[in-house]
Parts: C-alpha cells; structure tokens; sequence
C-alpha cells in the first residue's frame, strides 16, 4: 500500500483515532498534514513524532466546521506539499442527551462539527484531486448512524448524513479517478471510551461477535487500505469495523 508521492489531510488528528490514521499513511510514504481545533501543542506534538519516525508531515490549527477555516487549512496544506491526493474526515464530537431535553446549540454543534465539515473539507479538496485525476475521500461515520441509540439523536444524525453523503459523491465524482467511502466503527478503545464504567465495557464486547473491542490501528488500517492503489474499484461504501456488531 505505497502512498509515496501522495498528501493526506486527516482532519482530527491530534489524538485517538485521527492520530492512528496519520501515523499509518506517514508509515505507508504520504506526506500528512494533522489538523486539530484548539490544542496546536497537542498537534505540534503528533507532527514531531511523525517526523522523529523519518516520515513528512505538517501541523495546521484550523476550525473545520466553518468555510472560512476550512479555506485557510486546504490552502495552507496545498502550500506545502503542492497538492492534497487523500482526504479523511475524521474530526467529530458528540452531545448526548435525549431530544426531549436536548439545546439547540448541542443539535447545532454536533452537525456542524460533525457533517458540515465534510461538506466544506470535501468541497476544498475536489479541487486538486480533479485536476490530477486521482483521490481518495474517507469520512468517519459510524454504527450509531446505521442503527441509532437512544440518547444520541443528534450524533446519529450526523453520522447518518455521512452515510448519505458518501454515496451521493461517489456517483458524482467517480469518473474523475475519485473514490469515496465512508468507515463506520463500532466500540474503539480511546480516551473517551475508557471512562466507561467496566460493567458497561463488559456489556458491549458481549455484543460482538468477536468478544472484544477494537483498536484505533484497526481503523488506521483499513483506511490505509482505502486509500491505496489496493482498493481501485472500491467507492461508494460504508465499511463496519465493529467487531460483528452490527453485520454491516
């Protein structure tokens, strides 16, 4: 899975997941730019230990969620390597809460952060992946937005949207040498997971068919899959890393 010569932008990248995939592309000869929304050390950081490792990468602090950070990033991106070939919007959050009593701004936050961004990231980049013919466009989306969960109607909305998005674009921008696919994770060991409770933990690796949880590298992984010469003839599709969960 030579990636050589190739740029990746991997939105979200300064920890957890995001921080997987980055390394991995660097690992297979991408140059990669990491992006985060607040915490430039943390993003300096993940950039120095790709670098240490003998691979290319820079660090761009931007806010993903509006058209005018999203300019910014892809231009700056574009700047230093000359172009971006691979595109992976990994950057989300969530807000849970039932709707009932769910704010308007958690509704609104987590949409924006999580699906407008992809909009706006993936408009930016077509751009340069058009005029060479070639590119790779992989979103996070998630098992929540093919099965839902109570609680989180906002993130499974967002999650859903990706799911939607991903296929309209394959059919839009396949004839261009663009292929587009979406991953949708299940239970993935990180920070915020592992302040579940141990029973809760317990419960949801019963629900695999695996008897496990996943890992970020698990993720990374198949994203390096997607995002090779490997995967060719493969667009449109929502990938489920869930361990048998769902059955996707």
């Amino acid at each position: 899975m030579d990636l050589a010569g190739k740029t990746a932008l991997v939105t979200g990248s300064s920890r957890g997941i995001g921080k997987a995939i980055a390394l991995k592309l660097a690992e297979q000869g991408a140059n990669v730019i990491i992006n985060g929304t607040s915490d430039s050390a943390r993003i300096e950081q993940v950039v120095s230990e790709i670098r240490e490792k003998g691979y290319r990468s820079f660090g761009i602090l931007a806010d993903i969620s509006t058209s005018e950070g999203v300019t910014s990033l892809v231009a700056n991106a574009a700047e230093q390597y000359g172009s971006i070939d691979i595109l992976v919007n990994n950057a989300g959050i969530n807000r849970d809460g039932l709707v009932i009593k769910m704010s308007e701004k958690d509704w609104n936050d987590v949409i924006r952060i999580n699906l407008t961004s992809v909009f706006l990231c993936t408009k930016a980049c077509l751009r340069y992946m058009i005029k060479k013919h070639w590119g790779r466009i992989i979103s996070m989306s998630s098992i929540i937005g093919v099965s839902g969960n109570a609680g989180q109607a906002n993130y499974a909305a967002s999650k859903a949207g990706i799911i939607g998005f991903t296929k309209a674009m394959a059919k839009e921008v396949g004839s261009r040498g663009i292929t587009v696919n979406a991953i949708a994770p299940g239970y993935i060991e990180t920070d915020m997971t592992r302040q579940l409770e141990p029973e809760q933990t317990e419960r949801i690796k019963s629900m695999t068919a695996l008897g496990k949880t996943g890992t970020p590298d698990d993720i990374a992984e198949a994203i390096a899959f997607l995002a090779s010469d490997k995967a060719n003839y493969i667009t449109g599709q929502v990938l489920g890393i869930d361990g048998g969960m769902t059955g996707i």
